[in-house]
């Protein structure tokens, strides 16, 4: 595979000044299709398909080049059930192993799709790159700062493509509102707002009880420090826990607060603080489910973000979204794939929406259709090196947005950042969290 990408990217003469499904400049389709692998299926495994991984599995199935070769879970239940979908999708069923570490290592696959819970993410990726494949990382890119800073020297160092999740990157309706932002049709934007909205149950205190026979609890557990099974965890009440989840912020605020970075042309602030805390139910929910994040920029320019994980009362009409304000008006961009646009009276002056029905709260396949073009533009990074619409760089940024918005809540104050790095000045106790601790044996190494 890294030959036949550095054949293309040579080839090419300026594959970075690709449009998006286009054929490589001044290269015609009839050349194109006559060079060595140009053609050949992208061998892909799908990692962690219990919800989001399935959908993301039977959706690479479906694209024009792409094989599905293996199914790797830890749930021996969601390994059948996927396979089997993947099967009716594709003319071979997918062979299935437990272990990544397995599936990374077999010449069966060239790229993999990292699904599993976020204490998986960074280390997956990193061990996948190293094994010489390519990966598409879904959101958030890592658990904690120094991970997603080990991601990006491990691109750089295995040469090998990698796409973060965040897929409102790829939607086209989007994207012409984030150029229509940068060509100053609302002025100069000086303040961003993003939300997440949604009724949560309470997920109640759990027991320790004997580990179910269809999971590997410890392969699960990875590189986290070990702990007894409680049966209030797994599937998805893990996000809600600081051992293995980010947080609201992270499980839904980085796609919000990605929009705004990016339509912003932001990169790292001067001061994140945030408040909130567990204010419904009295359980074992230990992140926040009420949840402010400010953060300050340079220039004149802040942004915040809010999340209500139990209250599921909408802004703007949508349970996650974003606005742009600016001197000449505002720009809204909800869960859909468009934007409004208001002048400084209120009044819309411009809307573009896709007829595509999105519905944010769903937690495995929101959007199939829009989210094939994210993964199509991390097939032609494969293929032509083509620029990713979201790179590990601008994927980390984002996240690190939203994580040092967790820092701050965990140490109860505001933190100054370094605006040229991101990261945290002179405050000992909150770089604490800037690293985390891993099982024995489980260290990420470059």
């Amino acid at each position: 595979m890294s030959t036949r990408r550095e054949f293309l990217k040579k080839a090419a003469l300026g594959a970075s000044a690709l449009s998006f499904g286009g054929i490589l400049e001044g290269v015609s389709a009839r050349s194109y299709s006559n060079i060595k692998g140009a053609n050949e299926k992208i061998r892909v495994a799908a990692i962690g398909v219990n919800s989001r991984g399935g959908a993301l599995a039977a959706n690479f199935a479906k694209q024009k080049g792409c094989e599905i070769t293996y199914i790797c879970d830890v749930d021996s239940r969601a390994i059948a059930k996927c396979s089997d979908a993947i099967a009716k999708i594709q003319e071979r069923k997918p062979k299935i192993e437990k272990d990544l570490r397995k599936v990374i290592e077999s010449k069966d696959v060239d790229a993999v799709i990292i699904a599993t819970p976020d204490h998986w993410h960074a280390p997956g990726a990193l061990m996948a790159m190293q094994a010489g494949k390519d990966v598409y990382l879904e959101k958030p890119c890592s658990y904690c700062p120094e991970e997603g800073e080990m991601l990006i020297r491990g691109k750089e160092k295995y040469n090998r493509v990698l796409q973060m999740g965040n897929q409102r990157r790829s939607w086209p309706n989007v994207q012409e509102g984030i150029q229509a932002l940068k060509e100053g049709i609302i002025g100069n934007v000086h303040f961003g707002k993003a939300w997440y909205t949604n009724n949560r149950p309470s997920i109640g205190i759990g027991k320790e009880v004997p580990v179910p026979e269809w999971l590997d609890w410890d392969l699960w557990q990875g590189p986290a420090p070990r702990v007894a099974y409680k049966d209030n965890v797994v599937h998805y009440n893990w996000h809600w826990f600081w051992r293995w989840g980010t947080s609201e912020s992270l499980n839904n605020g980085t796609h919000m607060i990605d929009l705004l970075r990016w339509g912003m042309d932001l990169d790292y602030p001067t001061m994140v603080n945030s408040a909130g805390g567990r204010y419904f139910f009295n359980d074992d929910w230990e992140t926040p489910d009420t949840q402010i994040i400010n953060l300050e920029f340079g220039g004149k320019k802040s942004m915040t973000w809010e999340g209500r994980s139990c209250n599921g009362r909408t802004i703007e009409g949508s349970s996650v979204g974003v606005m742009f304000y600016g001197d000449k008006g505002s720009l809204l961009i909800t869960g859909s794939d468009g934007y409004r646009i208001f002048d400084m009276d209120n009044k819309v002056i411009k809307q573009q929406y896709s007829k595509l029905e999105i519905d944010p709260r769903n937690l495995m396949n929101p959007a199939e259709s829009l989210d094939a073009l994210h993964i199509n533009n991390f097939f032609d990074g494969i293929r032509k090196g083509a620029v990713l619409n979201s790179d590990i760089v601008s994927g980390h940024k984002s996240t690190l947005l939203m994580q040092i918005g967790n820092i701050s809540q965990r140490v109860g104050r505001s933190l100054n950042i370094d605006s040229a790095n991101g990261r945290i000045i002179q405050d000992a106790d909150a770089m604490k969290y800037w690293s985390r601790d891993y099982e024995p044996g489980w260290e990420m190494k470059l």
